[in-house]
């Protein structure tokens, strides 16, 4: 049975379960005496028990300048329990924490072990969120890189083996990462949604018979698109308002729906509009380390489709390979290697980073030939 009523509520961490006013108690301990995460977690329970029927949450700032937003305390409820219910998610099931709790997804973790009677694991958000956890879980989630980071260890890739059922959001699962996940025993999820809808709307399933490339929405949740094709959501159980995304869709008469990238990442260049997401899916093959697809302003052109990466490889042999699966026009003008390609505090590619670097290096560039 789940419960709805904050102040009713109890958290289980590692076996235990700790009240409001165990929480209160442990707070006035003092920071020292608890690991970082369990500090953190300690704080967002003191808010989460207050009075306030709201709390702020932060965007990401993946594509620009991030918010604050205020959001209820009763939609987070509900938003746990549609994923909750939808993976049948029960009172005692194992549940890890291993993300920033700064941000929707990681909250949404611990309310979810709130409403439904989950059992917490915590640990620090890191790229190994694995490394020394003990025993199976039923449920985790987790941003791509923690993913594939943990799939790098042997010891780390045998337990996430063991985990029944793994959500990934907050970025891009590229073609490489998804053909991994394929060999998983446990069933793996890509979700849809963003700070405003309280985490996921929409699960997608990476692995086994029900693997597909459509998100599938939750049944309260009601999709269609704009004049720009872009996805407008209406979810009244966990956001007031109607959604104007900027992601490019496309949706199909069983309510389906894929994404294909954003309308921030459509570079235009020469009147050809190009899609950021899918020149990277097209390049997935060819190169093994993190790279990404940006743009710099061109007097000719407009905008210049430009690859940053990180692989040290000959960056004339490299365009001779990109030329040889896509089209001329989508090819990189520039390829610059860097050290890293700039990413948000959770882990999501930094577009707006990413768009600075690439015009930092080809004004430095311009400097050099003076």
């Amino acid at each position: 049975m789940m419960i709805f009523d904050r102040q009713k509520q109890s958290l289980l961490l590692d076996g235990r379960k700790y009240t409001s006013k165990d929480v209160s108690s442990l707070i006035k301990r003092g920071e020292k005496e608890f690991p970082h995460a369990i500090w953190e977690l300690l704080l967002f329970l003191k808010e989460w028990f207050d009075d306030s029927p709201t709390l702020v949450v932060h965007t990401s700032g993946s594509t620009g300048v991030p918010k604050e937003l205020l959001v209820s305390k009763d939609r987070m409820m509900q938003s746990a329990r549609l994923t909750c219910e939808h993976l049948n998610l029960q009172s005692g099931d194992t549940a890890l924490l291993c993300m920033n709790l700064r941000y929707i997804g990681a909250m949404m973790v611990v309310v979810r072990s709130l409403v439904a009677g989950l059992n917490l694991i915590v640990r620090p958000a890191s790229g190994h969120p694995l490394a020394d956890v003990k025993g199976p879980l039923r449920f985790a989630a987790m941003v791509p890189l923690q993913v594939y980071n943990t799939l790098q260890k042997e010891e780390e890739r045998k337990r996430l083996e063991q985990i029944d059922i793994l959500i990934i959001g907050g970025g891009a699962i590229d073609n490489s990462l998804a053909a991994e996940i394929k060999n998983l025993s446990g069933a793996v999820y890509s979700t849809y949604g963003m700070t405003e809808t309280l985490s996921h709307i929409a699960l997608r399933r990476l692995n086994g018979k029900l693997a597909s490339e459509r998100y599938y929405p939750f049944d309260s949740v009601k999709l269609s698109l704009s004049q720009e094709n872009t996805l407008v959501i209406e979810a009244p159980l966990v956001c007031n308002d109607t959604l104007y995304t900027n992601d490019i869709a496309c949706i199909y008469s069983d309510g389906s729906f894929t994404i294909l990238g954003r309308k921030d990442n459509v570079i235009n260049s020469g009147g050809i509009k190009i899609q950021a997401e899918e020149v990277e899916k097209k390049l997935h093959s060819l190169i093994s380390e993190p790279f990404v697809i940006t743009s710099v302003p061109d007097s000719r052109l407009g905008q210049a489709v430009t690859l940053l990466t990180m692989q040290p490889s000959n960056v004339e042999e490299l365009e001779n390979r990109i030329k040889s699966v896509i089209p001329l026009y989508y090819c990189p003008k520039y390829i610059y290697i860097v050290e890293q390609i700039p990413q948000t505090e959770n882990g999501k590619i930094d577009r707006k980073a990413c768009r600075d670097l690439a015009k930092k290096i080809l004004l430095s560039q311009d400097v050099e030939k003076c």
